[in-house]
């Protein structure tokens, strides 16, 4: 998000009800009490606080969110697909579930990945590839173990 960038809930403003799913997923995202503040006033959410309440992930100067955004979704198609998109769908999945059932959900997910992806990737790691937050080494091998 710009640095100068901000939003709201604009339409309280005109009478105009919540209709875009703002009611469901603005308080998933930064909670219910201040999904409530936030939709009831109808104030402005500038960028900085939107950043400490989990409405961005990060900020940028002016004129580089685009570029910013890019790169973000540069470092995260490197990494494996399947994986990425099952632990993506999964986030969804087990939003809200008592912890057993998510953790039942997860547990469950994972199996059919595993043999998909996982396997590999972990016999990668055992060799030495990734290890201490190094991904230089672990996108190699994922460019090399592709390459076959």
């Amino acid at each position: 998000m710009a640095q100068s960038a901000y939003v709201g809930v604009y339409n309280r403003r005109w009478g105009v009800p919540l209709s875009d799913g703002g009611a469901v997923r603005l308080p998933r995202l930064v909670g219910q009490g201040r999904a409530l503040e936030i939709i009831m006033t109808g104030r402005k959410v500038e960028a900085e606080e939107c950043l400490r309440i989990g409405l961005c992930e990060r900020v940028v100067p002016d004129g580089e969110a685009r570029a910013a955004a890019e790169s973000m979704a540069r470092d995260i198609a490197r990494f494996p697909q399947t994986c990425l998109r099952a632990d993506r769908r999964l986030v969804y999945l087990v939003h809200g579930l008592a912890d057993r059932a998510g953790l039942e959900r997860e547990w469950s997910n994972g199996e059919g990945v595993f043999r998909a992806e996982g396997a590999a990737g972990a016999a990668r790691f055992a060799a030495g590839e990734g290890r201490h937050g190094d991904f230089g080494a672990a996108s190699a091998g994922l460019r090399s173990a592709r390459a076959v």
